[in-house]
Parts: structure tokens; sequence; C-alpha cells
């Protein structure tokens, strides 16, 4: 009798692949696609401008594991595509069963929130049909972005500089940098003063108090001579309580995790990117051996604006909460909590273990540091999320001082609550308020210091990766698969640059902003882009078809651009007028934009070639801007170059970043580094890859263990970074 035929399983990753052969056995086989295995052609448009088609391609670098899928495709007896479950995911899906070719009823789709045999077994019972609308919405999105990039770019490079890009969510983000970036030039400190007292009660218990009015009024102190008046005052004035007033107050926990808030907590509380946040958080969805098991998921999908948590997560919580912490910390009923974002699928889940009582504790061992700490956070708040209340004991007590009231604030805690799991923090760190010592109404303080501080007003605080996640959220600009490309695209065109955890613009992003606000306010608007994403959640639930909207978009716009072509000079985007002279010919100088930001120019600048005497009537001089460096380099603290001894730094070159000599071009050292990708090599599933230069310059991803493993490959096989276009 024949053995019959295995089913064939598609996913996007080898490490998904690996987890899922595993757990459904013998009767499968696994394969996985490397995410995208068709897309649209890099060298050209592809996309009709008539109809609006796209032209989608299966690139070289894909076609060999095409082949692999459509053999095993036509052997197997059923398929099933267990893509992610977003759009992109059924996108991939939708490509990968028109490329195998085999029956519709061969064909299977199906999807999970998180890799655990349970869910994996549920979701092979329930097979679907791919949903056409959640595709259109995927195609949507890449055609609009394709035309905007390709449309843009070519503009941006004749106007500006060869090089650029504009995106649709990506330049909204740079527009907000930089505005937050001249709301703090423009910003002007003003100076004021605080009082504080230092006092004792009768038994001898001490605290401080605020001076907050004087004769019944708010006491504001501009500078120092008003201070000292007021302190001499203060010093000779009789102390005593005039009110107490206590209450009690709650405090719950903040809800699961959704992408966006991952992505804020990890960056504060562990300082990760965005990027580096979804490369952990994709390792720990797609599987990790724990113990002598087969590898599993150690946490749902990871790209989600869902609060929704599992009925058998929650009383799952309940049972861990109780061992770990008590009964007092577990809540009777599950808490539910509302997702606030438009568009948000309430089908999808949260973030969260896939199973709360692998504690951080029981697994560390299996896990890398990394992704212990990610794994930590993710456990932690989840757990918190269904803990009972915290209650505090808030005080506010109120003394007089002759014609001056000052306050204290105090809270105790009455009861921890899920403080004992986790603590959100923010941006803006909260003042911690500790507990005031008991006093009466009436009763005598005693003085025992007075100080007076000086302060400023501050500016905005810069955007952090954090904080422009959270804003593009509030806006509704981008989705939870566009936030690291969005970010990082914006670093490596050098737009922005990154000091400490600051997002700063970089000149030409200023230049390129104001160019998109004075010439395409629509490319930069917040709600137009918001607009857009609301018309492509319509698309996904099938109330619109996806042609129309992009040809309303598309048509307006391309005629704008045609129309700026023709009128926009190159000089007035890129070079600014002065009142200085050049100190070298007495022709005006003025400021223009170069490869490494703004500098001043001769208007008779004209650079000869090295060795030769200069044009006739051509002038060498430039300056940099004060301030500024050219080339701008970032040293690298306590690394030194072997040759010279001098510091190395980051530098960027014709082929990319690396890492060099400052004494270039008398030491043309270049140290040899190997950028990780923290993608798992897909054949020995040990190494993690890495990107290479071969010979004639050109780039490749190789595993770290090389020459034990010898694998190679010209693009990133691994879903590590989706919605890469969709910045």
């Amino acid at each position: 009798m024949a053995e019959a035929a295995k089913d064939l399983v598609v996913v996007e990753s080898p490490t998904k692949a690996r987890t899922l052969e595993r757990m459904l056995g013998p009767a499968y086989k696994v394969e996985a696609s490397f995410g995208h295995i068709r897309d649209l052609p890099k060298s050209k448009m592809g996309v009709n401008l008539k109809t609006f088609v796209p032209e989608y391609i299966v690139p070289d670098d894909s076609e060999k594991q095409a082949r692999i899928l459509r053999r095993e495709a036509k052997a197997a007896g059923h398929v099933w595509l267990a893509t992610d479950l977003d759009r992109e995911g059924e996108a991939i899906a939708w490509h990968l069963a028109d490329i195998i070719k085999v029956p519709k009823s061969k064909l299977r789709r199906v999807t999970f929130h998180e890799i655990t045999p349970a869910a994996i077994e549920e979701a092979f019972k329930h097979p679907r049909e791919i949903d056409q609308d959640l595709v259109n919405a995927q195609q949507a999105r890449r055609v609009v972005d394709r035309l905007v990039g390709y449309t843009m770019s070519p503009l941006l490079w004749k106007k500006i500089r060869y090089g650029l890009s504009a995106g649709r969510v990506q330049s909204v983000a740079l527009r907000l940098i930089v505005d937050r970036e001249r709301e703090i030039q423009a910003f002007t400190p003003q100076e004021y003063w605080t009082l504080e007292a230092a006092l004792a009660n009768l038994a001898g218990e001490t605290f401080s108090a605020e001076v907050i009015q004087q004769k019944g009024h708010k006491l504001e102190i501009h500078d120092g001579e008003t201070a000292d008046k007021h302190r001499a005052a203060l010093a000779e004035a009789h102390y005593a309580v005039k009110s107490v007033e206590k209450r009690e107050s709650g405090r719950n926990a903040a809800p699961p995790f959704t992408t966006s808030t991952l992505q804020q907590e990890a960056s504060r509380k562990l300082g990760y990117s965005v990027k580096r946040t979804m490369v952990l958080a994709q390792q720990l969805y797609e599987g990790i051996a724990v113990g002598e098991g087969a590898p599993v998921g150690l946490i749902t999908y990871m790209r989600t604006d869902s609060l929704h948590v599992a009925e058998g997560a929650l009383h799952q919580a309940r049972d861990v909460i109780t061992k770990e912490f008590g009964a007092p910390y577990a809540i009777e009923k599950p808490r539910h909590y509302k997702t606030r974002s438009k568009g948000a699928q309430e089908a999808h889940e949260a973030i969260r273990p896939t199973d709360l009582s692998r504690t951080p504790d029981r697994i560390k061992r299996f896990l890398k540091p990394d992704q212990l700490k990610l794994y930590t956070l993710i456990w932690q708040r989840t757990i918190a999320s269904q803990m009972a209340a915290a209650r505090f004991e808030n005080t506010r007590l109120d003394v007089e001082a002759g014609q001056y009231l000052l306050r204290a604030n105090g809270r105790r805690i009455l009861f921890d609550g899920f403080l004992r799991a986790y603590f959100e923090s923010s941006d803006e760190p909260e003042k911690e308020i500790a507990p005031l010592p008991e006093v009466q109404p009436g009763e005598a303080l005693k003085l025992l210091g007075l100080d007076a501080s000086q302060h400023f007003t501050q500016p905005p605080a810069r955007f952090t990766e954090a904080s422009l996640v959270k804003t593009l959220e509030e806006h509704g600009i981008g989705r939870p698969s566009t936030y690291a490309p969005t970010i990082s695209t914006l670093v490596d065109r050098k737009y922005v640059r990154k000091e400490g955890r600051a997002l700063m613009p970089e000149d030409v992003g200023f230049v390129v902003t104001d160019f998109l606000r004075e010439h395409f306010p629509d490319i930069v608007d917040t709600g137009f882009t918001a607009r857009m994403e609301e018309d492509l959640d319509k698309i996904a639930d099938g109330e619109v078809e996806w042609v129309p909207v992009v040809r309303d978009f598309f048509e307006p716009f391309s005629k704008l651009v045609e129309e700026k072509t023709k009128s926009i000079k190159k000089s007035d985007v890129t070079e600014e007028a002065t009142d200085r002279v050049c100190p070298k010919c007495g022709r005006p100088v003025i400021i223009k934009l170069g490869r490494y930001g703004r500098f001043y120019s001769c208007t008779g600048f004209k650079k000869g070639k090295k060795g030769e005497p200069l044009p006739a009537g051509a002038c060498d001089y430039s300056e940099p801007l004060e301030g500024q460096k050219e080339p701008q380099l970032e040293i690298l603290e306590g690394e030194m170059c072997p040759d010279c001894g001098k510091p190395l730094a980051k530098r960027r070159g014709r082929f990319g970043p690396f890492v060099g000599c400052t004494g270039y071009p008398d030491c043309k050292y270049i140290k040899k580094t190997q950028q990780k990708t923290g993608v798992v090599c897909p054949e020995c599933g040990k190494g993690e890859l890495v990107r290479r230069r071969g010979r004639g310059r050109s780039m490749f991803y190789g595993c770290e263990r090389y020459p034990e493993c010898t694998f190679t490959a010209r693009e990133l096989p691994a879903t590590a970074a989706p919605g890469k276009d969709a910045a």
C-alpha cells in the first residue's frame, strides 16, 4: 500500500518552521517562504498608473525557494498557508497561493495568535479561505507607498540632493521631529524661584513644605533679590499647622502590552530601540526550546493594537497570582480592557506570555539576556494587569507662617497590589511622594531651615523613539508593523540622528520637511495621513474597494509633482542668502546644503582637482556653520587606531557605514566589523546571521559561525523587519 502524501505547511521564517514541524508531527512537512516571496520590482515603479494593478515579481533571491515550494506543494496532500494573522501575513499567503499553483481545493488558510500545541491544533481544526479584503488593504498600502516613494524621491533628488527619499508615514514622522526641534530653538527660558521650608513637629519628625501663597494669592518669584526678601520675612515668622486633609485613593495597573506600548516601555525601562524590541519579540513568538522539549512560542503575536486577552489566559493569571503573590493580590473577576485605537482588531490578542506559569525565574537559563529582559517585562505587565488595585492614603498638609501659606503632600501605601509585580514608567517620571509625619491642626512647628532655589522653565523634550511611537499612535499614523521601520528609515537616511535616546533632526531633515510642507502639505499633514489609515481599515473591513482609494489619492498628487518639477529651482530650496562677503574674493556668501549639513559658500565657489590650480574666476572659500563639523563623526570612546593611535569613529562611505580612523586620509585604517541582524541561521539553527561584504563590494548575509557553517543569502531570509516598505 502506497504511503499517504504529507501535507505541506508554509510559514514565513525558518525558526517558525522548525517550531511548527516539531509540533505537527511526521504527517506534515513545514517550509519557509523567507518573508515576502513576491513583491514589486526594485528597479522600476511596478504599478500600472492607469489601472493601479501591481506588477509583482519573484526576486532572483527567492526563485530557488519558489521552485521548492511548487515542487513540495504538487506532491502534498493539502497545502496549509500558516503565515501571520495580520495584513502582511494575509498578503504573503495570497502570493504563495498564486505562486505554488495548486487547485484551490488543496489550499487551507490557518492563523494563530500563539505557537503552542493547543493553539496549533485548534487552528488546524478550523481552516478558512484567504481574506481578500485584508489582502487588498495591504495591496493598497503597498501601492500608495510605492507611488509616493517612486514619484517623490526623484523630485527630491533633482531639487535637493541625490539619494533622498520621501514616504507617506516617514515624512509625517520627520515633520513631528523637526517641528519639536523648532519649538526648542524658539523657546525662551523664564526664570523663577521656589521657597521650601524644612520643618519639625513636636515629636521631632521632619518634613518639607513649599511656600505657595502670600496674603491669599499665588506666590510668584522671578528673581533672586525678591526671593531673598521673602526668605528673610519667612525666617521671622511663626509656623503652625493650618489644616490636615486625608483621603484614600486607588490605582489600577496599566493594560497588557500592544506593539506600541511594548516598544515604549522597552525603550524607557531597558533602553532598547524599537527595532531591537521587535527582533527579540519575534524570537520569543516564533519559538525557543525550554527544557528538553521542542521549541515553543513564549509570547503571543507581537504586532497588535488589541488589548483583548483570551479567557483561558485570564483564569490562569488568577492562579499564578495567587501562587506567586498570595490570594489578596488576585481579583474575583477577570479584568477586561477596551481597545481604544481606531481599526484595532478585537479578534487579535494583546502581547502576553503563552503560559503564565512560565515565570522568568523558571526559564531564565534557556534565554539570552536580552530575550529574558523582554520576556520578564511582558510577563510582569500581563500579571499586573490582572492584580488587585494599589491603595494609598494621600495627605495634604497646609502650614501658616504669618502672611504666607505653605503646603506639603504625602502618600502612604495601604496595599501595594499590582505594584508588587510591575509599575509603568513614563517619559516624565512621577516625583516620589513620601509619607508625612502625624500632626494636628494648630500644632506649632519648628523651622529648621529655608531653601531658595532658582529654576528656569524648560522647553518641550526632544522626541525619543518611545515618545515618537506614542505620538504616531495618538494621531492614528501608521500601524503596529510600521513604527519600527519608519524610525529606522529616518536614521538610516540621515534625516535624524540619535544623541543618547533623543532624536535630533539633521540639516537635510529640516530642508526636506520645509520643502514638503510648502509644496506638498498633505504628505506631512497628520490628519491627511490618519485619514488614509482609516481608508485602509475600511478596505480591510470590506466597506470600500481599494483601487478607487488609490486613484483618488494619486491622480491629484501626480499632477502636483509634475507641476512642481517644472516650477521649483534647486537653488530656491538648498541656498539661503546672507549679508556676508567672501574674505577671498569679495563676492556674496550664501548658505548651502552639502553632504554633511549646511555651510557658508562663496557664490563663485568651485573646487579644483587635487594638485591642480582653480579654474579662472573660481573661488574655493567655504566654511561650516558655527557648531558644525565637516564631516560629522561619532567618536568611539576608548577605541584607538592600531596603526596610528588616533581615535576610531563611525563613518559613512559609498558602500554604507563603517568604523575608521579619524586620521584619514593620512591613515586609511578600517575596522572589520560584523553587523548582526538578530535572525537565527536557517541552516544550523545556532549562529546569528551577520551582514558581510563580498567581492566586488556586494553585500550578503552569512552565519557568524563561518567556517563551521557556510550558509549565505543575498537578502535577509526572515521577517525580522516586516512592513519595511510601509514607511
